[in-house]
């Protein structure tokens, strides 16, 4: 076999948003660095994520804000629904809350392609290459040493030394099961999601995102393009949960979903705001999700080699939170490179310190339902319905959750007071 060599300051194995986010960060910062990716072509592929403020204030400070809110629509509002289709409570979202950002809905295969366009251009092709497989990684005297197969060439193979590799190759990453053949399968909760987007009507006032349901079973949706009609591109998930607690084959994890499985338990699912029924029967297509993560790792890094994104930290897609967490990642990482440029064990240790307590944090809470308690607590109170939800729940019990989970996940209104990005923090030492 064949074999290439180079070498750069710091290798990014994963080219999704997290990854190519700390490309472009590092980038930008005066930093060499390179990315492989598995995938043979980047695809505006997925359905619909959300971006919090917090992690939109670290695209702005890279100068991608108004490329993605030119993609995307900035909701002002987050109502929350029981399973009759009856108003828990609501609350502004972004810049309507006071943010000195707008939380940003953006469907996930456009913002990945604005971002890998965005490194291609700015860091040259032959840095940000897709189509290279990793095989093996291991640590050499200076560094770290990754070889990854040339899909598009069979029987050749390349090999990059860097100060410091970086694992953000997803929650099926290479890196982290090469560094934990034990762990296995991830964490399945029993809960299936079934996401689309299709073109419809607004809901509402077009700039609301909707929960509706408990745990057991809901339906999210929110607007992710505004179209040149007046509809809009709304992404959807319908959700509930079954008995299994075991996950078969990685093909479970992005199959196509059928709709004759999930349209019978919404069918009387019409409210006066939303008709569940038909916007499942109109969606051109829909994939099914299991809601898994991962335990808690005890140690992102080895050697010169760490985890980031969803290979550090998977979570369940509650609160918004898995995006904006690998972007928060890849800035806090691209701070402690430049305070430790010529000494990247250090960089290492206290980007770890940042950011593993942080992030697991939000991984246990969000197992605790983050969020979403309050739709818990009024379905068991109130199955039937309800004529007062402060007969159910008082607002200060609702404020008591959500405030709570916003100060977990690092996007509490007056941690963005100060409009820091946190690449500029200091990390000179590891935090007290």
């Amino acid at each position: 076999m064949s074999a290439a060599h180079s070498r750069h300051e710091i290798l990014i194995v994963g080219g999704g948003i997290a990854g190519l986010t700390a490309a472009l960060s590092l980038h930008r910062a005066g930093v060499d660095v390179a990315v492989r990716e598995s995938v043979p072509e980047v695809k505006p592929l997925g359905v619909g994520i959300n971006l919090l403020p917090h992690a939109v204030r670290e695209l702005d400070a890279i100068g991608l804000l108004d490329c993605l809110e030119s993609n995307g629509v900035a909701p002002t509002t987050l109502a929350y629904f029981s399973a009759r289709g009856q108003t828990i409570w609501d609350e502004p979202r972004g810049r309507a809350a006071g943010y000195g950002w707008p939380q940003l809905s953006i469907h996930r295969g456009t913002l990945q392609v604005l971002l890998h366009e965005a490194a291609v251009s700015e860091l040259g092709p032959e840095r940000i290459k897709t189509g290279h497989h990793l095989v093996d990684i291991r640590n050499i005297d200076d560094g770290a040493r990754a070889t990854f197969e040339v899909r598009d060439h069979p029987g050749t193979a390349e090999s990059i030394d860097a100060d410091i590799v970086i694992a953000a190759d997803g929650i099926h990453s290479t890196v982290r099961r090469l560094r934990h053949p034990d762990e296995g399968m991830p964490i399945w909760n029993g809960a299936l999601l079934y996401r689309g987007a299709l073109e419809a009507e607004p809901i509402l006032d077009g700039r609301t995102m909707v929960w509706a349901g408990h745990p057991d079973q809901k339906f999210i949706a929110y607007p992710i393009r505004d179209l040149p009609n007046g509809r809009q591109l709304v992404n959807f998930i319908a959700e509930y949960r079954t008995d299994s607690r075991e996950l078969a084959e990685r093909e479970d994890w992005n199959r196509v979903g059928d709709l004759a499985d999930i349209a019978p338990m919404f069918s009387d699912w019409v409210f006066d705001w939303v008709d569940v029924p038909k916007i499942l029967h109109a969606a051109p297509s829909m994939f099914v999700f299991p809601m898994v993560d991962r335990d808690p790792l005890e140690s992102w890094t080895e050697g010169r080699v760490t985890l980031l994104g969803d290979a550090a930290h998977p979570m369940y897609p509650i609160g918004s939170n898995g995006a904006s967490q690998g972007i928060l990642d890849a800035r806090v990482l691209t701070g402690c490179v430049l305070a430790h440029r010529n000494d990247p064990d250090t960089a290492l240790t206290i980007y770890e310190a940042h950011r593993r307590p942080a992030t697991g944090a939000i991984v246990l809470a969000n197992r605790g339902l983050g969020p979403e308690m309050p739709m818990k607590l009024v379905h068991e109170r109130a199955p039937g319905g309800f004529d007062s939800i402060d007969d159910v729940i008082s607002r200060d019990e609702i404020l008591e959750v959500t405030d709570g989970y916003r100060r977990t996940a690092g996007f509490a209104l007056e941690a963005l007071a100060s409009g820091r990005s946190v690449a500029d923090a200091d990390y000179s030492a590891l935090p007290s």
